[in-house]
């Protein structure tokens, strides 16, 4: 199809999402059971279908690349595999990338070069978990009918590296693995520098989490719709356990669900040529990935060197300031990662944050929740972009405890300098030196940041703390005992004085 019958200043090579869907999964309300890669393949069915296109099924027929979000609550050598085969996609490219939630954007910016170069006309990204399916087999006892995939199954591609790092040796050997354990620790080190009290603070995540429920609450594709109000947010109750001081159940992301999506996303002049309609077009006007140091060697639990770098770095190659920008959606796994970005990038927190609700509401299928967002995304952008002057948004990602980071900047119009991407990782590891780290400390210390994990009667149960030796390195520290653990819960215990012995954590 000839240039000149795009639309006015559109680069043919320009690459723009054409489709969106997402599927949500109630077993509870009658829903059929998917597989993960069912859930998968019933977005991917509906993002075509959101296409507009004559012939949807011609169009998924003609994918040449499909990536699949690596998933979690099934295993899979290659999913894309079952996508392609179940909508006869039989030559399209099978890819997939490292686990995190940066996924969806990460693998969203590979797809947007490749057409951008000119090495690739129309592609997918498709994620899906059934992680409330899940735990329903495992407390009966089942094992679900899902098929398995023989160890010779491979993907195409692996774009970028097979695995992704989730502990420094320090923290494995302590057993800190999850996110509940880690993300609590920057949320205490950043209500310590923000200076507010304990209770000051709590109902300021209250507020923070309030806006994203709000967004939930009218999104028909979020799990959980309920408009929860400050205190239903932070008031630990049965329901609403403690989980990692100062977090609540519902300040945490929620994976028991059900849900896929996917995005379609092709060159301007293959959109134009299956005949989708330009009012469904948005554009991608910029990527960037980056990586931060992992949470033991890394400079400050209150900073993000790959958020303010490559975050930065995104809106300026798309041309917009922070304050330019009409929708945002900041990756929201707990409060901490949402401050983060917010401060990072200088967008303020009394704007809305999310354009679906998040994952603690809208959900939190492991490494999918992104593919959610930028669907509820993209229609809020064609809602908003009628003549094509409209919307410009911001999608971010963030991949395990403040690690991997990806960022997309989106719009109605065409970008004014074509679509960009930049890895500046250099700048990043530039940006502060790695923590020396001491695998045996002992003596005086400074607390960094903390937490106090509970069991799931509310009861604590052990407190874990990051701190600084007198000569500068970090260690972890731990305390089981009651009355420390009361004590660092009711008051400020970032900056406070203790003693380490053989790793367990001494209040002076």
């Amino acid at each position: 199809m000839p240039s000149a019958s795009l639309p006015a200043g559109v680069d043919p090579r320009s690459p723009v999402i054409i489709g969106v869907g997402q599927h949500l999964q109630r077993t509870d309300q009658g829903a059929d059971e998917l597989s993960p890669s069912g859930l998968m393949t019933e977005s991917l069915r509906l993002a075509l279908d959101d296409t507009g296109a004559a012939s949807p099924d011609a169009l998924g027929r003609s994918l040449g690349w499909v990536a699949a979000v690596p998933a979690l609550t099934w295993r899979y050598h290659d999913a894309a595999r079952e996508v392609v085969t179940a909508i006869g996609a039989d030559r399209a490219i099978t890819a997939t990338c490292a686990m995190g939630g940066h996924s969806p954007n990460y693998l969203l910016g590979a797809a947007a070069r490749e057409i951008a170069a000119g090495r690739l006309d129309l592609a997918a990204i498709t994620g899906g978990e059934a992680g409330r399916a899940r735990a329903g087999h495992r407390s009966s006892g089942i094992q679900p009918d899902w098929g398995t995939q023989g160890d010779d199954v491979e993907p195409d591609q692996v774009v970028g590296p097979t695995e992704m790092e989730m502990a420094h040796p320090a923290e494995a050997a302590h057993g800190l693995f999850l996110p509940t354990q880690m993300y609590p620790l920057f949320e205490t080190a950043l209500r310590a520098a923000s200076g507010r009290s304990v209770e000051a603070h709590q109902a300021y995540i209250g507020a923070l989490w309030a806006g994203y429920a709000a967004v939930a609450a009218e999104n028909p594709h979020a799990w959980d719709r309920t408009a929860y109000s400050v205190d239903e947010l932070i008031t630990p109750t049965p329901a609403n356990r403690w989980v990692g001081w100062p977090y609540t159940k519902h300040l945490v992301s929620n994976a028991r669900v059900d849900m896929g999506a996917s995005i379609v996303v092709a060159s301007a002049e293959a959109a134009l040529a299956a005949g989708v309609p330009a009012d469904r077009w948005v554009f991608l006007h910029a990527g960037t990935d980056a990586t931060d140091r992992l949470a033991s060697e890394r400079g400050s639990f209150t900073t993000s060197p790959a958020m303010r770098l490559a975050g930065g770095r995104a809106l300026e190659l798309a041309g917009v300031a922070p304050d330019e920008l009409d929708l945002v959606d900041l990756y929201s796994c707990f409060p901490s990662a949402v401050q983060l970005a917010a401060a990072e990038l200088g967008i303020d927190t009394d704007r809305t944050l999310t354009t679906w609700g998040g994952l603690c509401f809208a959900g939190g299928p492991w490494n999918n929740p992104v593919s959610h967002a930028l669907a509820a995304t993209v229609d809020a952008l064609r809602e908003r972009g009628g003549d094509r002057s409209g919307g410009r948004a911001l999608v971010t990602a963030n991949g395990g405890i403040v690690h991997k980071h990806s960022f997309c900047v989106l719009g109605t119009a065409p970008p004014e300098r074509g679509f960009r991407w930049e890895a500046p990782q250099a700048e990043v590891d530039a940006a502060e030196e790695a923590v020396p780290v001491d695998l045996e400390p002992s003596g005086a210390a400074t607390i960094e940041a903390y937490t106090v994990m509970h069991d799931r009667e509310n009861r604590p149960e052990r407190a874990h703390a990051a701190v600084r030796l007198t000569a500068g390195a970090r260690a972890w520290a731990f305390t089981d005992d009651p009355d420390s653990m009361a004590e660092l819960m009711a008051t400020e215990g970032v900056g406070r004085r203790v003693r380490v012995d053989d790793a367990t954590l001494r209040l002076d």
